[in-house]
């Protein structure tokens, strides 16, 4: 990871996860912790932000099928 606040990653980058995406309970209709996404799943970055109490970039990721999650820089990778 790069500096703590700083992203490593840009808005409109491809990237693709680089572990399995669980569901943390932000998506009410799958199964608590039931894998959301498989390691290797490619996306494209449309919002970049910075959680205020962690001080760690969140990536909004566009998976495509309406599918928009929130990951965190060790959990994906360039495409």
């Amino acid at each position: 990871m790069t500096e703590p606040g700083f992203p490593k990653y840009r808005r409109g980058q491809r990237v693709k996860t680089a572990v399995d995406i669980t569901n943390d309970g932000s998506f009410p209709n799958t199964e608590p912790e039931g894998v959301l996404l498989g390691a290797g799943a490619t996306g494209e970055i449309i919002r970049v932000a910075i959680h205020t109490e962690a001080n760690v970039p969140i990536y909004t990721v566009d998976f495509g099928e309406r599918l928009l999650i929130g990951c965190l820089e060790e959990e994906i990778t360039v495409a």
